[in-house]
Order: structure tokens, then sequence, then C-alpha cells
């Protein structure tokens, strides 16, 4: 295996880049919907779709696609599918109409469902088992710097020279990225092969499908909101674009504080409690911002709240699933995405539908409960003490 120490030492960075890639790809119309209303000529709650249906694509896509390729080498894999995540976001800047763009996408992320996982898998074979967890809340940063840099740029590009000039730099990132992890990650890494015997063990696992509860209900709660965060600071302040912009940094840039954290002390506080306390700061930031609907300097200070948890719950997910289970780590991590994607496909769902009947101070208060659900599960899968330091 090539294994070069500017190789090793790299690695996780150019997983996390990335990562930068396929959360500006997931998350890009959630940035600039009224662009997208306007120049296709259809509603915000159609424009919504894009992301809805984007995640159903993506559910489907992660388990599937992790069991079809989990025998391929992973630098070929997760260099492909970069470059796919590039083409695709490029020939979105060119999409004639609403149905082009939509289909450009899921054909895109239903390749793309397959980079996430497989990063926080690669982790595992790259760093030794004490580091496995800090790593992939590592890893994970991309997502959070898609939120803190990615959105607000792709608002501000969007509102000034339109949402094809957005896509177009997506797609450059995506080709600069590719560049990273070909040069920097080291050849000839391959996981355990998933199989059938896989999936039946992960289904007979309460502990596993518990956990998995806990993504989706988290997911569903915080995106609930997160789709339409940009139309209904609007609606209920009357924020303009470049304030829009403001908060969408404010959350990335608190969910980078919060990997940031949570990769320094999941070693030693454990991946529960870790995991416990960013899902109490994700669910007091949505009730402040089901609370104080109507004032937009209250709504930034519940965003930076609930940005602090966003990232890290999810990044403490796959780092309690590999450790419950590590030989089914292939498996539980693509099925964590998986399950993540129906969270933002139920939570965007629910969210359209209440936004486009009007009723915009209920999405809060039915985010909330999302998350209520999902933080009883969090403490009914508290390890037991001799599993402590493995749960």
């Amino acid at each position: 295996m090539e294994n070069t120490p500017a190789a090793g030492r790299f690695a996780p960075t150019a997983l996390m880049l990335g990562n930068l890639v396929t959360g500006c790809s997931v998350l890009a119309p959630a940035g600039m919907l009224p662009e997208l209303s306007a120049g296709l000529g259809i509603s915000i709650h159609a424009a919504g779709l894009l992301i809805t249906f984007g995640a159903v694509t993506l559910c489907i896509g992660s388990p599937l696609t992790a069991w079809l390729t989990s025998r391929i080498e992973r630098r070929t894999l997760l260099t492909t599918t970069l470059a796919v995540l590039a083409l695709g976001n490029l020939a979105s800047a060119f999409a004639p109409d609403y149905a082009s763009l939509l289909v450009i996408r899921l054909v895109m992320l239903a390749v793309g469902a397959l980079y996430t996982p497989q990063a926080a898998g690669t982790a595992a074979l790259i760093v030794p088992a004490e580091r496995r967890g800090s790593t992939i809340a590592y890893i994970f940063l991309g997502w959070s710097l898609a939120a803190a840099v990615g959105l607000p740029l792709i608002t501000f590009i969007a509102s000034r020279y339109g949402w094809r000039a957005a896509y177009a730099g997506i797609g450059a990132l995506g080709w600069i990225s590719f560049l990273l992890l070909l040069l920097r990650l080291p050849a000839g890494l391959k996981g355990t092969p998933v199989d059938l015997k896989t999936w039946s063990a992960v289904g007979r696992s309460r502990a596993i499908l518990l956990l998995l509860a806990i993504t989706m209900l988290q997911m569903s709660g915080q995106f609930v909101v997160f789709t339409f965060m940009g139309p209904l600071l609007k609606k209920l302040t009357g924020a303009s674009p470049d304030a829009v912009g403001m908060v969408f940094a404010i959350y990335g840039i608190c969910g980078f504080l919060g990997v940031a954290i949570a990769s320094r002390i999941v070693d030693t506080w454990g991946p529960y409690r870790t995991s416990l306390l960013f899902t109490c700061l994700v669910l007091a930031g949505i009730t402040a911002w089901a609370l104080s609907a109507g004032t937009i300097a209250l709504m930034a200070i519940a965003v930076a709240i609930w940005g602090l948890g966003f990232a890290s719950t999810n990044s403490m997910q796959q780092v309690r699933l590999v450790a419950a289970a590590p030989p089914l780590a292939p498996a539980t991590v693509a099925l964590n995405t998986s399950v993540l994607y129906i969270g933002q496909a139920v939570g965007s769902a629910t969210g359209g539908l209440l936004f486009a009947r009007e009723l915009l101070h209920a999405i809060g208060f039915v985010a909330v409960g999302f998350v209520v659900l999902a933080l009883v599960l969090v403490i009914l899968t508290r390890p037991r003490p001799a599993a402590a330091a493995t749960a």
C-alpha cells in the first residue's frame, strides 16, 4: 500500500474537504431558494423540493451504493464520486429548466451518496483506533464549513450573480477537492466487504437501530426549519439577502466551533456524553427560534446555539455506531447517512407543507417536537457502566 508521510499526514484534511463539496452540493438550494424560484418561474415550495427529492435519492443510494461498491479500492471510489459531484454542479449551472435541474441533481446525488459514509469508513483505516473518534469528527468539519462558509457564499453569489454562478462555483471547488484527494489519500485502502449477512446483523441489533432512529429524528427536526430558513427570515422579519447570509454564516461558524469542541472532548468524555450535550444545544436553539420568531436579533442568537450542535450530533452518531460494532462499521455508517437523508426528506417535506400554508410560526414548534423525541432516545441509549468506555 502506498502510504507516504505526506499522504498519511494530509489524508484526513483531503477527506474533510470532500465533505465540504458534498455538503455544499446537498445544501445549496437552501441558500438560494428565492433566486431559484424567480429564475425558474416556480414557487418557493417547489424550489424546496430540490432538497426533499434529493434527500430521498440520498437515503436510498447510501446503503445501496455501500453494498455495491464495498470491494472497490477507496481512493478510486472517493475520487470518482467527487468527479461526479463536480460535473453535476457544473451541469446544473447550465440547466435550461426546473425539470432538467431536478434530474441532474438526482443523478449527481445518487452517486454523491457514497462520499460521506465512505469517507468516515476510510478514516478508520488510516488512523489508530484511539484517534478514530476525533478523526471522524474532524472529517465532519467539512459539513460545518459547508454551512459556515459555503451557504453564505452561495447566498451572496446567487443574490448578485444568479443561481447559475453559484452552481458553477461549487463545481470548481469540486475539481480542486478531487485533485487534493487524488494526491493525498493513500492507495490500496480496502474496507470490509458489505454483504447480506452484514445487513442482517445490523437489523438484529437494538442498540444500532435506536442510534439510527436518533439520527433520523435529529435531522427531521432541524430540516423542518433549515430548508426554509432564508424565506422564513424574510417573511417573519423582512431580512435582506445579506442579513440571511449572515444568519447562515452564524449557523455554520457555530457548527464549525461545535465540531472542533466535540473532536477535542470526545476521546475523554466519551461519545454518549458528548452526544447528549450537543443534542441539548440543538433543542435549546430550535426552541429559542420557535419562541422568538419575528425578532431577527433573537432568532440569530437562537441559530448560534442550535448551530453549535447541528454537525456535532451527527459526527457523534457516527462515532457511536463505529464503537457499537466495529466489524459492521461500513454498513452502519452508510445506514446512518441514509437515515440522515431520510430525516432531511421528512423535515423538508414537513416544513414545505407548513410554509405553503403560511403556518410560519408553527414550523419552529413542529421542529422542537422532533428534537425532543431524539433527546429521549439519546437518554435511552445511555451505555451501561461496563460499556461506558466504548458506547
